[in-house]
């Protein structure tokens, strides 16, 4: 099989890795060492492997990484790298809230919370369930998650 050289801007870097036809964004990400962007489903149901692209959110499962050569990526990695602690006030709000379990679905629902925050969406439940629609959990219930939200919004 013939592999194609990308190279692809993530989190403000610029990676060039081989990769084969058709190769997923998700999976590219991973064999680049971004590991914290999970399969979940495969099928964009899930939200787990959620990332911006172009400042929006994908399913990365759904994409091929050759669609966004050259576009702006970013995965859980770069969410938090623009704070001094290292942290988005999104992620610092899961951890306080205790909005994370086992993390499987948390990578997607940091991307996605913290862009819809950073786009300057409502703390209102209604506009963050929407939000967060795409994001399934399986642990927590999400009444954690979305009170991370709103004390995330309100320091903002």
């Amino acid at each position: 099989m013939t592999h194609e050289e990308l190279t692809l801007d993530v989190n403000g870097t610029r990676r060039t890795g081989l990769f084969p036809p058709g190769a997923r964004l998700l999976d590219a990400l991973r064999r680049l060492g971004y590991t914290g962007t999970k399969e979940g489903c495969g099928e964009g149901e899930c939200g787990a492997c959620t990332v911006l692209v172009a400042g929006r959110p994908v399913n990365s499962c759904l994409v091929f990484a050759k669609q966004v050569a050259g576009k702006p990526i970013v995965t859980v990695e770069g969410v938090g790298t623009r704070y001094a602690s290292g942290l988005h006030p999104f992620q610092q709000a899961l951890i306080d809230a205790g909005g994370v379990q086992c993390g499987f679905c948390t990578p997607g629902i940091v991307v996605t919370g913290a862009h819809h925050l950073d786009s300057g969406g409502s703390t209102d439940d209604g506009e963050v369930r929407a939000a967060l629609s795409g994001n399934l959990c399986r642990c927590t219930g999400y009444s954690k998650v979305l009170q991370a939200v709103r004390d995330a919004g309100a320091k903002r």
